[in-house]
């Protein structure tokens, strides 16, 4: 049977308006990079020299939470490659009150700010709620040894870079925030780097 032109067009109309309830979208594709940014281009090079001045000139570190892996890096040479766990995410709240804790790594550009040696956890209100135990009034119950490893590299806002009990855990999101690596690599990590070394966590 042959179809008019007409009947061809209204059929079109109405079949695409069925289609826009359903979700789909039948928009084309991008069209292809101009020339001025492709491979070898003036513009890329020049893009590509910016971002060289962006980088730090001597050592820093780079931590994907994702992917749960740390490198310690010197311009494009990796000079360490580790295995780390990061923030799990799980949110907290206080039966007694309104407050609450996400325990989630942040992101963006940080600095080593110090380096300790057999550091000290001195814990904070949340671990003992974490545990069901009630939040002790005498400061000298909040201290725990032996629980961050042999070093440790503060960050910020309470959050470091430290070892583990758990190292069976390594690469899985399960911190309270703070960055966690095995004891070799910690020990390799902290004699590397200097106080002000560039972190830059994503």
């Amino acid at each position: 049977m042959r179809i008019s032109r007409a009947a061809w067009v209204a059929g079109a109309l109405v079949g695409g308006a069925a289609l826009c309830g359903t979700g789909w979208d039948y928009r084309p594709l991008a069209p292809d990079p101009p020339e001025a940014v492709a491979p070898g281009s003036a513009e890329t090079k020049r893009l590509e020299r910016a971002l060289r001045r962006l980088r730090p000139s001597g050592r820093y570190i780079v931590i994907d939470r994702g992917a749960s892996r740390l490198w310690l890096k010197r311009g494009d040479e990796v000079l360490m490659e580790a295995v780390c766990s990061a923030g799990s995410g799980r949110l907290l709240r206080d039966p007694q009150g309104d407050r609450r804790w996400v325990f989630d790594t942040p992101r963006g550009y940080f600095e080593v700010r110090d380096k300790i040696v057999n550091p000290v956890w001195r814990k904070p209100d949340w671990a003992f709620i974490e545990e069901g135990l009630p939040v002790p009034e005498d400061p000298g119950e909040r201290i725990e040894y032996g629980v961050l490893g042999r070093f440790a590299l503060p960050f910020g806002d309470g959050y470091m870079i430290h070892g583990t009990l758990y190292e069976r855990l390594l690469g899985s999101p399960v911190t309270h925030g703070c960055i966690r690596l095995g004891r070799v690599d910690l020990a390799r990590l902290y004699a590397s780097v200097e106080i002000g070394t560039p972190i830059f966590i994503f």
